[in-house]
């Protein structure tokens, strides 16, 4: 197995997705390539020595030396407001990964594809869709992603442009747009069933969110006929941020 190290990954520019989300984009030297789904771990080191890390997931497809994450501010953590609030570009933090190998997709790959997303858990979703768009295409994706508001929706821009073999559709829990013909409300089976692919086509599910939501979620995918072989699942929790 490859041992993992720490690297010194500089800040390129930044992308503000959200009033508490922005997307920062590294440059790290002799970085070795990552799959869509996989994470790094990020690590702070104060002047005094001490040091605190948390995992993000990689909202870009592989390219070179570059990766992206897309971090959610959570009040009073102790990095991701670090990294959203205070870190310019050409400052350096330290990242070790790629890490994870089951919550991937791989071009080349047959099979249709369910994204369901739930808040934050767009990200590494994302990094899947952004990875189908760069080689030219592939099997059809079909997204439904779940969020408070329209307000809270990342990569909103890129999400609304037309992408030949993607499908989005959004699940909104406390506050629908005017006009909505669905209401605010929890993703229900019939979210899924409308937004994914039929259970006899086989597809690739990836689900991925805060705890609650994946198990819900996942329960729902199965409950339709989902093999759940092809329910691959990426849960956070509270973690201090």
């Amino acid at each position: 197995m490859r041992r993992l190290t720490w690297r010194a990954a500089r800040l390129l520019e930044t992308r503000d997705e959200t009033p508490t989300a922005r997307t920062l984009v590294f440059e790290l030297p002799g970085w070795p390539g990552h799959l869509p789904g996989q994470h790094v771990d990020v690590r702070l080191t104060a002047e005094d020595g001490y040091s605190t890390q948390r995992s993000y997931s990689i909202a870009s497809p592989s390219a070179g030396e570059r990766i992206e994450l897309t971090v959610e501010r959570v009040p009073d953590g102790e990095v991701s407001p670090y990294l959203t609030e205070v870190l310019e570009p050409g400052d350096e933090v330290e990242m070790r990964g790629p890490v994870g190998g089951w919550f991937v997709w791989r071009a080349g790959a047959s099979a249709p594809v369910v994204l369901v997303a739930g808040g934050s858990g767009i990200v590494p979703l994302m990094s899947m869709i952004r990875a189908r768009r760069a080689d030219g295409g592939g099997p059809p994706f079909r997204l439904i992603y779940s969020t408070r508001d329209p307000g809270r929706r990342f990569y909103a821009e890129e999400l609304d442009r037309a992408d030949p073999g993607l499908d989005v559709s959004y699940v909104y829990t406390r506050e629908a747009p005017g006009g909505s013909a669905r209401p605010a409300g929890r993703i229900t089976a019939d979210d899924l069933a409308a937004g994914g692919w039929p259970a006899d086509r086989r597809p690739d599910c990836y689900v991925c969110g805060p705890t609650g939501f994946v198990e819900h979620a996942a329960e729902l995918l199965i409950g339709l006929g989902h093999d759940p072989g092809r329910v691959k699942t990426e849960r956070f929790g509270p973690t201090g941020g």
